[in-house]
C-alpha cells in the first residue's frame, strides 16, 4: 500500500463510527453499492480484513481499529483546518490520551495530572478507565499514550511497553464516623470480625492486605469486593464497612467522603506506575507527569503520610 486513498478512508471512518453501511449512506447521502464497493477496494489495498460482521453491526478488527484511530486524528485536524481558514480559533491544544486502571485511587491520579492543568499550552486530556490488560492493549495499538496503574506490566501482557516507577505511599483504614469510633479502641486487634470493603483479588493492594490480615491474625467479615476505587469509597461513606486508602490523601478522603481515619495499616504500601509504549516516550505530557511524580508528588506524599501517622 504505497499511498492512502483518503476518500476510501473517509468512507471507512463513517462506517466504523456508525456501525453499519446503511447509516453511513444516510450520513454521506450516497447509495449503498457506492459505499460497499469503495470499502471493499480500501480493504483490498490494506491487505487484510478491517471490519467484520457481528450480528447486524460491523465491528473493527485490530488492524481496523488502528486505522480508525489515525482516521479520527486526520479528519479532526481537517475540520479544525477548515474552521481556522474561516477565521475561527479552535482552541485546540496538544491531545493526550491517558488510561487509568480501575483500582488506582483517583485522588492520586489527579495529583499526578496537576502539572498538565497548569501548563501555559492547552492540553486536551482524554481519560479512559478500564482494566489494566485492556488499557495495555490500547497502548499496543497506539491509541493511548500512557497508563497510570497500581502494578507494572509484565511480559505476559503481550504488549511491548515500558514501566516507570512513580513512587509509593502508606495505606490507612477509613470508615463512616460511627464505624470509625467503634473500631478505634485497641486498634488493630478490634478489627477482628469487622465489616470490610476490599479491592478485588486481581489488584496489587489486595494481595498486600491479605498478608497484613494474616500478620495481624485478623479475620475480616468481607461485605463487598470492589475493583473501582471511587465506588469502594462511596460504599464506605454509606457505612457499609471499613476500607483502605492511601494515607497521603487522607485529608481529601475525609473531606470528600465524610469518613474518618481509624489508623494506619503498618507495612502496607501502594505503588504507582506509568506505563508507556516505546514510541510515546517523548510525548511532552508523559515527560511532565514523570518529572512531577519523581521530583515533587511522591516527596509530598511521603511528607503527608508522616504527618497523618504522627497525628494519631
Amino acid at each position: 500500500m504505497e499511498r492512502i486513498n483518503y476518500q476510501h478512508l473517509y468512507y471507512f471512518w463513517h462506517v466504523a463510527k456508525l456501525g453499519t453501511i446503511s447509516k453511513a449512506c444516510e450520513a454521506l447521502h450516497l447509495a449503498q453499492p457506492t459505499i460497499s464497493g469503495q470499502l471493499a477496494v480500501f480493504e483490498q489495498s490494506v491487505g487484510t480484513q478491517i471490519l467484520r460482521k457481528e450480528g447486524r453491526k460491523l465491528v473493527l478488527t485490530d488492524t481496523g481499529r488502528t486505522i480508525f484511530n489515525y482516521a479520527e486524528e486526520i479528519f479532526t485536524l481537517g475540520r479544525e483546518l477548515t474552521q481556522t481558514l474561516k477565521g475561527r480559533d479552535t482552541g485546540r491544544g496538544l491531545r493526550f490520551n491517558l488510561g487509568i486502571t480501575d483500582a488506582l485511587p483517583k485522588l492520586i491520579a489527579y495529583r499526578l495530572l496537576e502539572p498538565l492543568l497548569r501548563q501555559p499550552e492547552t492540553v486536551q486530556i482524554h481519560c479512559y478507565e478500564d482494566k489494566t490488560d485492556r488499557l495495555l492493549a490500547e497502548i499496543a495499538l497506539h491509541s493511548i499514550d500512557m497508563v497510570l496503574a497500581d502494578r507494572p506490566a509484565t511480559p505476559a501482557s503481550g504488549a511491548r511497553v515500558f514501566n516507570h516507577f512513580l513512587g509509593e505511599c502508606g495505606v490507612g483504614l477509613f470508615a463512616a464516623p460511627v464505624l470509625a469510633a467503634r473500631y478505634r479502641q485497641n486498634f488493630p486487634r478490634c478489627l477482628n470480625g469487622a465489616p470490610f470493603l476490599l479491592p478485588t483479588a486481581n489488584t496489587a493492594l489486595r494481595r498486600s492486605l491479605n498478608q497484613w490480615f494474616d500478620s495481624q491474625e485478623l479475620s475480616p467479615s468481607i461485605q463487598a469486593e470492589v475493583e473501582n476505587s471511587a465506588l469502594l469509597k462511596t460504599f464506605g461513606a454509606a457505612g457499609v464497612g471499613v476500607f483502605f486508602s492511601p494515607l497521603a490523601v487522607a485529608k481529601e478522603i475525609e473531606s470528600q467522603y465524610g469518613v474518618q481515619m481509624i489508623g494506619p495499616a503498618e507495612g502496607v504500601y501502594e505503588r504507582f506506575y506509568a506505563i508507556t509504549a516505546q514510541r510515546k516516550l517523548q510525548h511532552p505530557s508523559v515527560a511532565a507527569i514523570l518529572a512531577n511524580a519523581q521530583q515533587r508528588v511522591f516527596e509530598i506524599l511521603a511528607i503527608s503520610a508522616d504527618d497523618v501517622g504522627s497525628g494519631g
